[in-house]
């Protein structure tokens, strides 16, 4: 999937991402990132990733940037 990171708690080393089309935003930690960190990533840089189902909900993983 596709998407475009909505905000970043930088305290809290997690964050979401905007899927166009759904009503609910994914969570991602910074440890689901690949190739690049959590301080590199920024608010509004497209993204793509794998959902994971988890007890809270949906997560996004391998969250890459594009």
């Amino acid at each position: 999937m596709e998407g475009v990171i909505k905000k970043k708690i930088a305290d809290k080393g997690f964050g979401f991402i905007t899927v166009e089309g759904q009503e609910k935003d994914l969570f991602f930690h910074s440890n689901s990132l690949a190739g690049v960190t959590f301080d590199e990533i920024q608010e509004g840089d497209r993204v793509s990733f794998d959902v994971e189902d988890s007890p809270k909900g949906k997560n996004a993983v391998n969250v890459k940037r594009i």
